[in-house]
């Protein structure tokens, strides 16, 4: 079997498809957005352990975004390094409730980053992002962002934060209003709770599942999401660091992907886990056993996942013998 090299991997094109604007804040951009900020205090500041921590490192970090011009900087820092790495089509979310809950002015900041969204030297469209136990008046507020820009930059919503304090139950009536609205629904299920959490987030109608890798617990979740051909938005490195695994070892990456589930590798928040998306393909691997082949296939699916691709979506790269898709 041959070895699969970085070079490989960066030829690749690719889709980022779970990617937070406010995790991609490096070192290097947020001393440009506070010369005060040392290179070695951002590094300490995003060292976790689990995801409390990773909480508190990302509430520090987007305390530096004061200002549209902050958000359109970072932004394009962003898509500036998504280029470098052969990524074609990305989409980005844009934490609405932070910005509300900082209680910043929501358009200009929106309008900073959609106008480097539509300069960007790659495909960028946007998801906004509610902070689910900031409770459902606030997901509501996003909601109506969202669906006032879906002609605009903005293709879905997402529902991020703590699950344990804010079950995907609690914005069923949200969703069905998104959809209604023409957004695609992408809400983060399944990465420090259960598979339960998982199939919550389907019942209300989720196109794709940020992390999802607690599904492995329930065959029959696994089946269905394989039969109905749902993609979870897997961050191997994020989910070593904030604990939603044991181990690297332990992560179920290979075993939802031999089963049959559609899998998208992505960074989530790239500064804070130390990860660029070549490196979660080189981790898939190096780690997990992922063959050339099997890489440009999640590669190739990638782009197919997207919202605003236009494109068939495309047989993964491994498929066995009888198996769903």
């Amino acid at each position: 079997m041959r070895v699969v090299t970085r070079s490989f991997i960066e030829q690749l094109p690719k889709a980022e498809l779970h990617l937070h604007l406010e995790g991609s804040l490096s070192p290097e951009t947020l001393r440009e957005l506070d010369p005060a900020v040392t290179v070695e205090e951002a590094r300490a500041r995003y060292r976790c352990t689990n995801f409390a921590g990773f909480i508190e490192a990302f509430k520090w970090a987007v305390g530096f975004l004061r200002s549209a011009d902050d958000y359109a900087l970072a932004a394009r820092r962003l898509f500036e390094d998504l280029a470098r790495q052969n990524v074609r089509y990305a989409e980005v979310t844009l934490s609405a409730g932070v910005v509300l809950w900082k209680q910043l002015d929501f358009a200009p900041v929106y309008e900073a980053v959609a106008r480097e969204a539509a300069r960007a030297p790659v495909p960028v469209w946007l998801v906004l992002d509610s902070v689910r136990h900031f409770g459902v008046e606030q997901a509501w507020q996003v909601a109506r962002l969202a669906a006032d820009r879906v002609g605009d930059r903005v293709v879905a919503f997402g529902l991020g934060g703590d699950e344990a304090r804010g079950p995907a139950e609690w914005f069923g009536e949200v969703f069905a209003f998104c959809r209604e609205r023409g957004l695609k629904l992408v809400p983060h299920a399944g990465e420090n709770t259960s598979a339960e959490a998982v199939w919550a987030a389907l019942r209300i109608g989720a196109d794709r599942v940020g992390h999802g890798i607690r599904a492995v617990e329930d065959p029959a979740l696994v089946a269905h999401l394989a039969a109905h051909r749902i993609p979870l938005e897997v961050s191997i490195t994020g989910n070593v660091i904030t604990s939603a695994v044991a181990s690297l070892d332990a992560h179920p990456v290979r075993r939802l992907f031999d089963s049959g589930v559609p899998i998208i590798l992505n960074t989530d928040d790239p500064a804070m886990f130390g990860t660029t998306l070549t490196d979660e393909y080189l981790l898939a691997a190096e780690r997990f056993g992922f063959t050339e082949a099997e890489l440009r296939g999640l590669a190739e699916e990638s782009l197919g996942w997207g919202f605003r691709v236009e494109q068939p979506r495309l047989t993964s790269g491994k498929r066995q013998e009888g198996a769903p898709g």
